[in-house]
């Protein structure tokens, strides 16, 4: 698995449980968690920086095309 593939799961599963337990519990500071994602993914279009990218780099998890 690359990368990229694993930043777009991680994203993915942090926006879902976001937005599952603020339909739980009705407590708006949760929609927070999937703004904070969606923001982290929209300046890493621009800049290609991205944390999670890097600290997988240093895994020594497989690059792709977006985060090499």
């Amino acid at each position: 698995m690359t990368i990229d593939r694993v930043v777009f799961i991680f994203a993915g599963i942090v926006i879902w449980a976001g937005l599952t337990i603020f339909y739980f519990t009705q407590n708006q500071l949760w929609l927070i968690v999937p703004a904070f994602v969606g923001l982290n993914m929209f300046q890493a279009a621009f800049t290609g920086f991205c944390p999670l990218a890097m600290i997988l780099k240093k895994l020594g998890v497989k690059p792709g095309q977006a985060f090499s």
